[in-house]
């Protein structure tokens, strides 16, 4: 909460100065990260063009599960799913919260999901103090994940809600599974699926299981151009926003 009241206090001290839709405008391209997301999601494709080993390196740097001993397919999966991820909680809920709350609700937002990405995890170490921001955050992008999932489909022509209601319940993730179960069917790449953290290897649920498996470079291409589509649309509504 003190990070809210923070975040909130923050935004509403620059909404108040001369000027500020210019201010606003800036405060929007520095904190949505969608430049930065495209520019990891495409660092993989062209790591996994060079070689596998080197894809390897190159989704570790933006996945938490194990690495060393992933297929080309595996870490085509792994960037795709992320992208999907980050475009909801990176780029969809930062505007959502703007187009809500104007300029505090973003910068409330960016701190609690900053701080769900630095402490928010169920390990021993940040459990005790961890897990009200990791629960904050999922509150936070409850609307924004399932909006992100209306926009992949929409903005790629895809009507049919059918597989998008059937697999994300099915997610590990109350959040995550929503804007994956839409950008599978889009690229026709099955996603999720069995993967290892810390050498142990977990069976999760396919999202689109109908989907292809051997996913690669191009179909990473395709989930960073997805992106830019969703990012189009946003922008536009956030500016408009910012200027009225």
């Amino acid at each position: 909460m003190a990070l809210l009241a923070i975040g909130l206090g923050l935004g509403w001290g620059i909404h108040i100065l001369p000027d500020h839709g210019i201010v606003e405008v800036a405060a929007i391209a520095i904190l949505v990260a969608q430049k930065s997301l495209v520019q990891h999601v495409r660092a993989v494709a062209e790591a996994l063009r060079r070689s596998i080993p080197e894809g390897r390196a190159a989704v570790a740097m933006i996945v938490g599960r194990d690495t060393a001993a992933m297929t080309e397919a595996q870490v085509a999966r792994a960037a795709i799913e992320s992208a999907a991820e980050n475009l909801s909680d990176g780029v969809v809920a930062p505007v959502f919260w703007y187009l809500i709350l104007g300029l505090p609700g973003l910068v409330a937002y960016k701190l609690i999901n900053t701080a769900d990405s630095m402490i928010g995890h169920m390990t021993p170490r940040y459990r005790d103090f961890g897990w009200a921001s990791a629960r904050l955050d999922d509150v936070l992008n409850l609307i924004p994940a399932r909006l992100t999932a209306v926009l992949i489909a929409l903005t790629h022509g895809w009507v049919d809600p059918t597989p998008i209601l059937r697999d994300a319940p099915k997610h590990r993730s109350p959040n995550a599974g929503w804007p994956e179960s839409a950008m599978a069917p889009v690229l026709n790449v099955a996603l999720s699926g069995p993967r290892s953290y810390h050498g142990v290897r977990t069976d999760y649920p396919w999202v689109w299981p109908e989907g292809r498996r051997d996913a690669g470079p191009r179909d990473i291409d395709a989930a960073a151009h997805a992106l830019w589509r969703v990012w189009a649309v946003l922008f536009a509504f956030a500016i408009l926003f910012a200027l009225i």
